[in-house]
């Protein structure tokens, strides 16, 4: 179904936030499928993704085949032909210095993991940035529930956009556009207008 959406509204890069499957078989099918998109496709595990190493065997697998789909879990790529780079990290993002991290029941990672993965990014000259998320930022200006933690990778790397998981929204956190889309699985999802700065759920 998202494939079909984004063909018809002329989508130029398709972007998914976990949790995405929870077997070897379910994301061997999902990034199969995804593969077959003709745009980009970029995603990050939720945290149910667990255990991770299935998550990053069946990634490591669709992107020797398909270099232009790629999970961005603690990592960053450029769009093809473009200075725009996608970076993200999935799972849940603690708060807290001190949590344990947690890669086979649950994927959970302590902020100071988060902030340190995504260091990548002082290293790599672009234009545009977009970030996913599968926790979502806080918004203290909102009252929104979120990762304090996340929101202030936000405010470091002023992302263009954010993709992140949690309750359907779409706000401005700075000068950052953070579009939550949703559940796919319930037909949800949203069209994101990088440069305008605009979002629209669908």
């Amino acid at each position: 179904r998202i494939l079909e959406a984004a063909s018809g509204l002329g989508a130029e890069v398709i972007a998914l936030v976990g949790d995405l499957a929870h077997d070897p078989d379910g994301y061997r099918d999902l990034f199969r499928t995804l593969a077959r998109a003709p745009q980009p496709v970029y995603w990050v595990p939720g945290a149910g993704d667990a255990p991770v190493d299935h998550y990053l065997k069946a990634s490591y697998n669709i992107e020797v085949a398909f270099p232009t789909v790629r999970g961005l879990h603690g990592t960053a790529a450029f769009a093809p032909d473009t200075e725009v780079v996608f970076a993200g990290m999935g799972g849940e993002i603690s708060d807290d210095l001190d949590a344990p991290r947690e890669e086979q029941s649950r994927l959970r990672y302590p902020r100071w993991e988060a902030a340190y993965r995504l260091k990548v990014l002082d290293l790599l000259d672009y234009n545009e940035l977009v970030m996913l998320f599968a926790t979502a930022p806080a918004h203290k200006g909102h009252n929104t529930p979120g990762s304090e933690a996340v929101a202030e990778l936000v405010g470091t790397y002023r992302p263009r956009l954010v993709v992140c998981g949690g309750p359907r929204a779409v706000e401005i956190l700075g000068t950052t556009l953070v579009v939550a889309p949703g559940s796919l699985a319930d037909g949800h999802y949203a069209l994101a207008e990088v440069h305008a700065g605009t979002a629209e759920l669908a």
